[in-house]
């Protein structure tokens, strides 16, 4: 990853965000905190994160309502986002890939399952990225004819 990425943690259970932290502690990663929905959309616009960790349950707004606005946005649709709950129901499950989540993660949290899903995620968003920056590149080539 070419510069250290960053990860907004959002959930309004204090010790949730310290055992997501702890876990995440040995990537070479920024994280910072979100405590309910309305945080989160401040956060991001603040932070600029590369992916969140999203609790559904939060106080102000849910973590579908937060993921939905992100996601319709142009400016923050890229952001990826790990939806992490105690919900399991099926309809949690359908209501989140709706809302346009990346990925979900049941609590608790199994700390190599959060590892590797944050790892993976930062790897797919490096290849997006630089898909991107390739085909601006060919249609800046492609015009310059």
């Amino acid at each position: 990853m070419p510069s250290r990425s960053r990860i907004l943690i959002a959930d309004d259970n204090e010790a949730n965000v310290e055992l997501m932290e702890a876990y995440l502690a040995g990537l070479d990663v920024q994280t910072e905190i979100a405590v309910d929905g309305q945080d989160t959309l401040d956060k991001v616009a603040s932070f600029n994160p590369h992916l969140i960790l999203l609790d559904i349950m939060m106080p102000k707004l849910s973590g579908f309502e937060v993921c939905k606005q992100l996601k319709k946005n142009k400016e923050t649709s890229r952001i990826m986002i790990l939806m992490v709950t105690a919900l399991n129901e099926l309809g949690d499950i359908e209501r989140a890939v709706d809302a346009g989540t990346d990925d979900f993660l049941s609590k608790p949290v199994n700390k190599l399952e959060l590892i590797k899903r944050v790892e993976n995620m930062l790897k797919l968003r490096d290849v997006v990225d630089e898909n991107e920056r390739l085909r601006r590149y060919i249609e800046e080539m492609e015009q310059g004819k």
